[in-house]
């Protein structure tokens, strides 16, 4: 049995630190507008006579936004497969530096956009340049081959994400509308309003929504600066890696592996059963997860409603949350969320293993989903209310956390050579990228027509709490399928 593992016992640091850096780069292009992207998307759309809007107009967002969100993940579909399927022939360095790179170009143009349309292209293009999220796993296999050090290194690309997530929640919804949320910097008497404005810093004025994203730009910038003079290839075998002169530590450690693995496993034979079966488990996940981070923000942002008559399913109005309140709540609870990752997962994972931990994840999904709407009821700013929104915002996020380390070991674990693990992670993350896509447009679609039916239950009920029993049933048939093929 092997001893406890710590963090600092990991192999490789420097190049799992280049990493970590390189995956920040998919939280802080995809999660940043989450906090505001009501107030985006309502600024880009032709002006409603309401003021404040009517639940058709926040219908109407819902439905545009959920185009814009998954604009994203769709465009990393497309891209996936075929990059994962490069890396493995043709090495990683191309695509996680040209990915860094087309991220920041995305990010300044989404950030000084004025439309709609052009604010999909740019989601596009930032969509195109994380294709190469799946490469990043595949180097992380390969960076740390001993097993005793895997679940602490798989852990390590999650737990970077969520911290890019939760910094990216917080910067998205305290910088959106800096003239309002930071006065003293941007506002008629800010510290930045050299030019005496009236209503404060002209060009904040002029674009709102621009600083998140440009200073993503610049975050980005200089990861791109750190993995360009730190990166070493290297070539092992038939396999050219992302490791440097520490490589032939693995050499020594794990022989038998390299020595007995094929140099190359025909394509039709990457798809055993159960790979095909982690495959699905790690599609189902985003598609309702995904849905969730898009229509909760909206959600909150969406005015109150009167419920004075409202029944036990039939109630509608969001809490009429800003943007700086959504991103601070969102980020304060993912902070939980790595603690979790850090410290309660791996102790978890070894006492009950990866499936018991996954299955915990997939039994908290159902159960937030059915009591979130319920905040509805819940009108005015008391303390029942916040407590409430923490349980749900809490439970949430430690199901996800739980959850999305154990696809990536699953998956990891079912494949039947190391020299597929590109083309595996790259068909996983295209599958969980198409996820991604339809997760958020179905959602908003779902979430509109509750509004408009005055059931603003309706998606959490019949979509989100559908889609993770779903997961939760497939789970146990996954259990089945591994005892049924030997990888």
């Amino acid at each position: 049995m092997a001893s406890d593992v710590r963090w600092r016992d990991l192999p490789n640091k420097d190049q799992l630190f280049i990493l970590a850096l390189c995956r920040l780069s998919e939280p802080l292009s995809n999660v940043c507008l989450l906090p505001y992207i009501f107030y985006l998307v309502r600024s880009v759309l032709p002006a409603s006579d309401d003021d404040p809007p009517t639940d058709n107009s926040a219908a109407r967002i819902s439905e545009y936004s959920g185009v814009l969100v998954a604009a994203f993940p769709l465009a990393q579909c497309v891209i996936s497969l075929p990059w994962g399927r490069l890396s493995d022939k043709h090495g990683r360095r191309f695509s996680i530096i040209g990915g860094l790179f087309v991220s920041v170009i995305a990010n300044i143009g989404f950030g000084l956009s004025r439309s709609f349309g052009s604010l999909l292209f740019w989601r596009i293009l930032a969509g195109l340049a994380n294709g190469n999220v799946s490469i990043m796993r595949t180097v992380t296999a390969e960076a740390v081959r001993e097993r005793r050090y895997q679940t602490k290194a798989f852990l390590l690309l999650p737990l970077v994400f969520n911290s890019g997530m939760v910094f990216s929640l917080a910067l998205g919804g305290c910088l959106a509308e800096p003239v309002v949320n930071l006065p003293a910097l941007f506002g008629p008497s800010g510290v930045f309003n050299t030019s005496g404005n009236a209503g404060g810093v002209a060009w904040a004025l002029e674009y709102p929504y621009a600083l998140p994203a440009l200073l993503n730009a610049f975050l980005l910038g200089t990861s791109l600066g750190t993995e360009y003079h730190k990166y070493t290839m290297m070539q092992d075998g038939e396999e050219s890696t992302f490791l440097n002169d520490s490589q032939s530590s693995f050499e020594k450690t794990e022989p038998s592996v390299a020595a007995t693995e094929p140099a190359k496993l025909p394509f039709r034979g990457i798809w055993t059963r159960r790979v095909i079966s982690a495959l699905v488990s790690f599609g189902l996940l985003p598609l309702h997860n995904s849905a969730f981070m898009h229509i909760f923000p909206v959600y909150l942002s969406s005015p109150p409603a009167d419920n004075t008559e409202a029944t036990f399913f039939a109630f509608s109005g969001g809490l009429g949350l800003r943007s700086a309140t959504i991103g601070i709540w969102l980020a304060t609870f993912g902070i939980g969320g790595i603690l979790l990752q850090l410290f309660i997962y791996p102790r978890l994972q070894k006492r009950i293993g990866t499936r018991g931990v996954f299955r915990i994840a997939l039994f908290l999904f159902p159960v937030t989903y059915v009591a979130a709407p319920y905040l509805s009821l819940l009108a005015g700013d008391h303390g029942v209310r916040w407590v409430f929104l923490g349980f749900i915002v809490c439970a949430q996020i430690m199901a996800r956390t739980m959850a999305i380390p154990s696809t990536v070991i699953l998956l990891t674990e079912a494949a039947p050579a190391r020299t597929v693990l590109g083309t595996i992670h790259g068909a996983g993350n295209m599958l969980a990228s198409l996820a991604r896509a339809v997760g958020p447009a179905v959602g908003g679609y779902v979430f509109a027509l509750g509004v408009e039916e005055g059931v603003i239950g309706l998606v959490w009920w019949l979509y989100l709490v559908g889609v993770a029993l779903c997961a939760l049933a497939w789970s146990y048939f996954t259990d089945r399928s591994r005892h049924c093929v030997t990888p």
